[in-house]
Formats: C-alpha cells, sequence, structure tokens
C-alpha cells in the first residue's frame, strides 16, 4: 500500500522545515530524528487549520514542543515561521475562505507560545544555575571548612603521635590561665621527658624508638584522662590540669603517668623499658603567667632528672629563687672577665721547720657590681660547670705568674706561687704550650710556679693529661696534690706521677684536737709514706699554735691556714717577701 498524498506533503513539509532549522541551533539529535519530531508537528498543525472552531492552544504546543528540543533560537523562530507561511497551505493542500486568517492566528499563537516557552525555559535555567550555585558554594564552604580543619589539625597536633603540639597546648594553657585569673582557681603542670630515650634510638634503631614513643604517648594519654597530654617535641610532653584543686591533684596525675611507663613496650620482639621524669608546678593562675608557668615546670623537671630520674620533684620557690641567681651568676663571669672585675689575693704556705715563707697560693675573687667581693666557693664550682673554668683558669694561672715575678726579683730566695686546676684544664690540649708562652713571657722561673691538681685528676685513666705533666716538671714546674686524703688516698699511683708535694685536707688538721687522736696516726702515716717517695707535706686549714706543733711533730714539713697568714694582696706578700711583715 502506498503513502497517502497527505502523508506524503506531509513528509515532505516536515523535511523543509528540518532543512530550514537545520543549523540555528545545537540539537541533540540527528537529522532523521527532528524530521520525525516536525512530522507529528506539521499534523498537528494541519489537524488545528482544518478543525472548527480554531484551537490556538496548539500553536503554543507546537512552540513548547520546539523550545523542549532544543530548538530555541530566534533564527529557529523566524525560519518556521516562514516555512508555517510560505509552504504550509501549499504543501497540505489546506483550502478554506478563511484560511488565511486562521494561519495568521495560528503562527501567532506559535510565536506567543514560543516566547513563553523561551521565557519559561530561561527562568528554569536561571534557576537551575541558582541552584547549581548554591550548591556549589555550599559543597566549596563544606570542603573548604573540611579542608580547614584538616589543616587546623595539622598545624596543631603532633604528625608521630597525633597529640595536641605546642601550639595548641600554648593556647590551652593561656587560656586557662585567663579563664582562671578572676575566680581564684589553680592550675597545674606535668613536665614529662622520657630518661635516656636517645639510647633506645641508639640501639634499636629510631623506626622502632618512634614506634615505642607512640605507645608511651598513647598510655600517658589514657592513663591521665582527661587531661591534656602535649607532646613538645623529642622525648618532651606536658600535661595540663586545669582545675587542680591543690598540689596533690597534680601528683596524682605524675604518678599517674609514671605508672603507665612502667611496664615494657613490646615494639617488633623487642621489650623496650621506658622510664620518665616529670617536673610538677601548681599555683594560683593569678599567681603566674604561662611563661612562668612553663619555665616553672622545666626547671623542676631537671630537678627529677639531676636526682636520678624515673620519679616526680614538686617545685620550690626558694629553691628556684637560688638556681636562677646561680645561673645570673654564671652568666656574668665572662663579662667579668672582659671588665678586670677578678682579682688574686695569696695565702701563705710556711715552713714547719722556721716559719720562712715557702709559697703562695693563688686565690681568685670576684669584685661583683652588684654583690661585692665574691669568694671563689662562691662561683668556681658554677664556672666548672658551664666550661668557663678554663678562660677564668687560664687568667688566674697568667695573673699569678705575672704578680709572681716581682717578687722572685725582691730577693733570692722568693715563693713560689701555686696555681689550683681544674680538670678541665689538665685534659685540654694545648696545656704545656699555654705554661711554656706564659713563662717565658713574663720571665718567671719555672722552678717558681706550682700546679695544683686533684687526685681525680690524676686517676681518671687518661694518658694525654698524666704525659703533660710530666713535661712539665720535666721542664722544672712543681706538682702537687691538693686536698689528699679526701678522694682515693692512694699513695701507691705517685710513685709513677711527676709529684712533688701532697697537700693534705684540713679535715684532719682539725681532728688533732686530743692526744693520739685517731686524725694524728692518720696523718703520721701519710708524712711517713710521702717522704719514703720523696714528697713534701703541706697541712693544709692550720688555724692554730697547737696544730702547727703537732704536725711540726709528726714531720710534716709545711702548712697553710690563717696561723700563718690570711690571703692578702700581691703587694702584701712582696712586703713580707722584702722583709717589712711579720711571719
Amino acid at each position: 500500500m502506498g503513502e497517502s498524498p497527505d502523508a506524503a506533503s506531509g513528509g515532505a513539509f516536515a523535511r523543509a522545515w528540518a532543512k530550514a532549522l537545520w543549523g540555528t541551533s545545537y540539537l541533540p539529535m540527528t537529522q532523521a530524528q527532528l524530521e520525525a519530531l516536525l512530522r507529528r508537528l506539521t499534523d498537528l498543525l494541519a489537524q488545528t487549520l482544518r478543525a472548527e472552531p480554531l484551537d490556538l492552544r496548539v500553536g503554543h504546543r507546537v512552540a513548547t514542543e520546539l523550545v523542549a528540543a532544543h530548538i530555541a533560537s530566534a533564527e529557529a523562530l523566524g525560519r518556521t515561521l516562514e516555512v508555517i507561511q510560505l509552504r504550509l497551505i501549499r504543501d497540505l493542500d489546506l483550502a478554506a475562505d478563511d484560511i488565511a486568517d486562521r494561519m495568521a492566528r495560528l503562527m501567532a499563537a506559535v510565536a506567543t507560545g514560543y516566547a513563553r516557552a523561551l521565557r519559561d525555559r530561561t527562568l528554569d535555567e536561571q534557576e537551575s544555575i541558582r541552584r547549581a550555585a548554591m550548591t556549589a558554594r555550599a559543597e566549596a564552604e563544606r570542603a573548604l571548612r573540611a579542608s580547614e580543619a584538616r589543616f587546623r589539625h595539622q598545624a596543631t597536633h603532633d604528625p608521630l603521635t597525633d597529640l595536641p603540639n605546642r601550639t595548641l597546648f600554648a593556647e590551652r594553657l593561656a587560656a586557662a590561665v585567663d579563664a582562671a585569673a578572676g575566680s581564684g582557681r589553680r592550675v597545674g603542670l606535668c613536665f614529662l621527658d622520657l630518661d635516656r630515650f636517645k639510647r633506645i634510638n641508639d640501639s634499636y634503631g629510631h623506626q622502632i624508638g618512634d614506634r615505642a614513643l607512640v605507645a608511651a604517648a598513647r598510655r600517658v594519654s589514657r592513663a591521665v584522662e582527661p587531661h591534656l597530654v602535649a607532646r613538645l617535641g623529642g622525648d618532651a610532653f606536658v600535661i595540663l590540669v586545669e582545675r587542680s584543686t591543690g598540689t596533690g591533684d597534680v601528683v596524682a596525675v605524675a604518678e599517674a603517668a609514671l605508672a603507665a611507663l612502667a611496664e615494657p613496650v613490646l615494639v617488633d620482639g623487642h621489650d623496650v623499658t621506658i622510664t620518665g621524669s616529670v617536673g610538677i608546678v601548681e599555683r594560683r593562675a593569678a599567681d603566674s603567667s604561662p611563661d612562668d608557668l612553663m619555665r616553672a615546670a622545666g626547671s623542676t623537671l631537671n630537678w627529677a632528672k639531676t636526682a636520678g630520674g624515673a620519679r616526680w620533684a614538686l617545685y620550690d620557690a626558694e629553691r628556684d629563687d637560688r638556681e636562677q641567681a646561680r645561673q645570673a651568676l654564671s652568666a656574668a663571669i665572662p663579662t667579668g672577665l672582659e671588665r678586670g672585675e677578678f682579682f688574686l689575693d695569696y695565702q701563705p704556705l710556711a715552713s714547719l721547720h722556721d716559719g720562712s715563707l715557702l709559697g703562695v697560693e693563688a686565690l681568685v675573687r670576684w669584685r661583683h657590681p652588684q654583690l661585692g667581693v665574691l669568694r671563689p666557693d662562691t662561683f668556681i664550682g658554677l664556672a666548672e660547670e658551664t666550661g668557663l673554668i678554663v678562660p677564668l683558669g687560664g687568667w688566674v694561672l697568667a695573673e699569678a705568674c705575672r704578680e709572681a715575678v716581682g717578687w722572685t726579683a725582691a730577693t733570692a730566695q722568693p715563693p713560689y706561687v701555686s696555681v689550683n686546676l681544674a680538670v678541665r684544664q689538665v685534659r685540654r690540649p694545648g696545656l704545656v704550650q699555654e705554661v711554656r708562652a706564659l713563662l717565658r713571657r713574663t720571665g718567671l722561673p719555672p722552678d717558681r710556679l706550682q700546679l695544683e691538681i686533684t687526685e681525680s685528676t690524676m686517676m681518671s685513666g687518661a694518658e694525654e693529661p698524666v704525659r703533660a705533666l710530666r713535661t712539665l716538671a720535666d721542664l722544672g714546674v712543681r706538682i702537687a696534690i691538693d686536698d689528699f686524703g679526701t678522694g682515693y688516698s692512694n699513695l701507691a699511683y705517685l710513685r709513677d706521677l711527676p709529684v712533688t708535694e701532697l697537700k693534705v685536707a684540713g679535715e684532719f688538721v682539725r681532728g688533732l684536737r686530743a692526744p693520739e687522736a685517731p686524725d694524728e696516726r692518720i696523718l703520721a702515716s701519710l708524712v711517713s709514706l710521702a717522704h719514703a717517695l720523696n714528697l713534701t707535706v703541706t697541712a693544709e686549714g692550720v688555724e692554730t699554735g697547737g696544730q702547727a706543733d703537732r704536725l711540726r711533730a709528726i714531720g710534716c714539713d709545711a702548712g697553710q691556714g690563717w696561723h700563718f697568714g690570711r690571703p692578702a694582696p700581691a703587694e702584701n706578700i712582696l712586703a713580707r717577701v722584702k722583709g717589712r711583715a711579720p711571719c
């Protein structure tokens, strides 16, 4: 059966319409699909033009379908109206008296419907765009918040243990102090440091060390919940007790943290033993600042470590004040040397046989600008702890040699000057060169210089210090053991050392009270053995004539102490050498 004339003409019109529209808009369809759509719309238009009454809503419907099919440009509308006007009546052979009027009204309906459909589509697209924009913005804001939260977490947490880091801890501590400052509330800190953790890294490697550190951090965190635990770096942690009711609260937290570390940590088959030290500070928030709390906790942690570790120590304000004063004094030593604040006094070493002046011991003093004249027991220990004893001791040695030259020129039998050398000085390379240069520069005869060292220096087992002392002894410099009797008191090792004199500690001299006192027998034995080794013996701390007589009776060679003269400046020693001052 062949196609009817109406169908054939409708198909021809639809193809012409499709050809007119192709290229006017982006069409998500093929040419055949477009022709099928337009063929259906052609049939609608034809039926409408023939129907009574004329239903203009069909024009709106055709326009709506065109726009829905993305035929939505002004050019597409213009070509549609042009094709309908020029070809629809002719191609479909539509005949009626009022066909032209009906066509005009239908085309107007198509145009109106097209405008409305475009408007609705535009509004819909705008709404879709608005909703899409709102959705995108909301998603972006959520992603930004998530990213900010992630970055905030990374910035405020330790990457290894995931504990709060120093930054977050500082914020929480400042907030806790501010919140409690006006209420009289108390706050506490436990500054925890793992003892000798470097040995774990050295023994097992850093990977196992890190895993052991993570395990220790988790144990401590669980043990002291809900208190904040932060890692400050390395193996140092701090625990914040924001609402303390007293020292007991914070001590309990510290003990819980130490107990959590008590059991060994099993890492890759290794039982890793970890201990910790804790410094505790607890006080009213109004009485302190975050920096003060941290400094006090750090100082207290050092006390716990100095006491041997694996314990806690409680902050003591008086002790802290003393230590701060010591640190300030230590820090001022280099400036004091530069400003010439140190000076020397000399204490006589007299013969117990005839009272003649054999030598003098150089004793350093510090004319401190705020504290006045300080004795050596105030600052020598600090200098030894910090290593400043090397420049200070070097200055004392140089100044003593310089001032002793004046005594050498004043008499045929000048006293020797005795200078204490700290352990660091004896073990420091270049001691021989330093002494040689001093003697050459000052012109002091080597036999007029005596270097005093401690027993511990000689018993260290190091060969270089002994070799240096032998070289100095070969130059003619005298070598003495200071405070003999307070250390090893081993005369046997003296046979192979370049020692010329023993200075017996004053503790033995103070024991010379009753006849046949034990200290007297000990001293007599020491003197006898020293003489057998061709060593002279000087007793320190001689304060009375009775002590001098007893020492003389047991054969001691010389004495030093207030009985023979108090420490005095170099000019006083010079006057004594010249005979203008009594012995």
